[in-house]
């Protein structure tokens, strides 16, 4: 009782402190019911990194009469562009090998391949030239975007090896990875640790390609079920995350961390919050 009889309310007063964090720009919200439960700028357009792959995978999984068993082969374009890019994250795709779509989307997700993304944008582009197919496929994230309502982002590659207009915020980031886990598809991959896949060689033979998820929130958080790292000079260090513990899924991201290590600690700490408030 408060003086003059009034009660205090138990919610508010058990609302627990909000989490400090190191990232620039954070956002959490209950994946069920979109409620927002932290926000820090998070309507400021930041550099994302690979988190650009999500829009990726989403824009491949949107495809309509998606065949993730049909094969593509691995051109040396992708491979150079890796070489060009020095600092490209890799799923070490070897040339000639036919990987089928399903299998780009583990090298696209676990080891944040940038030759993976390369290979899905050749395929899923429309046009009579690579370039043009690239340019269609950026064009497709785009419109995806427009229809997510999400309004700060922008993309202009199809990895987050951006040319200055590849931007997005951790709201919008958290609202793409709450529709992309509406796929199985996407949740069964990002939720992998690590994987074994069995791809055609150019000699008809086989060989086994091993991918671990760059994701350490997978088995160090209980719960844990993706959803994607990035980082970059100019993107620091991000993390798109999702969890669920009693049925309760909370989902967000940080942007701009400034280490690895702080990236994972701001995640859990916003993942500890969002299961308290949720």
């Amino acid at each position: 009782m408060l003086a003059g009889g009034a009660l205090t309310s138990p919610a508010h007063a058990a609302a627990p402190p909000k989490p400090s964090i190191v990232a620039k720009g954070g956002y959490v919200m209950n994946n069920a019911t979109g409620k927002t439960l932290f926000t820090k700028t998070a309507d400021t357009r930041r550099s994302t990194g690979s988190t650009t792959k999500i829009m990726t995978a989403r824009v491949v999984l949107g495809q309509r009469n998606l065949n993730l068993n049909s094969k593509v082969k691995i051109d040396k374009a992708y491979s150079d562009y890796i070489v060009r890019n020095n600092y490209a994250s890799s799923a070490r795709l070897i040339v000639g090998d036919k990987v089928t779509v399903r299998q780009l989307l583990y090298g696209l997700m676990l080891p944040s391949g940038c030759d993976a993304a390369y290979a899905l944008a050749d395929k899923f582009g429309k046009g009579s030239t690579r370039a043009k197919r690239v340019k269609n496929f950026i064009g497709q994230m785009n419109s995806t975007a427009k229809t997510l309502g999400m309004r700060n982002t922008h993309f202009d590659s199809f990895d987050g090896i951006g040319h200055g207009a590849n931007y997005s915020t951790p709201r919008d980031l958290t609202k793409l990875a709450s529709n992309a886990m509406k796929y199985s598809t996407f949740r069964t991959v990002v939720k992998t640790k690590s994987t074994k896949q069995k791809v055609t060689t150019k000699s008809g033979g086989y060989r086994n390609m091993s991918w671990t998820n760059t994701n350490n929130l997978l088995g160090s958080y209980r719960g844990a079920i993706g959803v994607k790292t990035g980082s970059g000079p100019e993107a620091k260090y991000c993390l798109v995350f999702a969890a669920t513990r009693n049925g309760k899924t909370v989902i967000g991201t940080v942007l701009t961390s400034s280490s690895l290590a702080n990236r994972t600690k701001d995640a859990k700490k916003l993942l500890d919050y969002g299961f308290k408030v949720a």
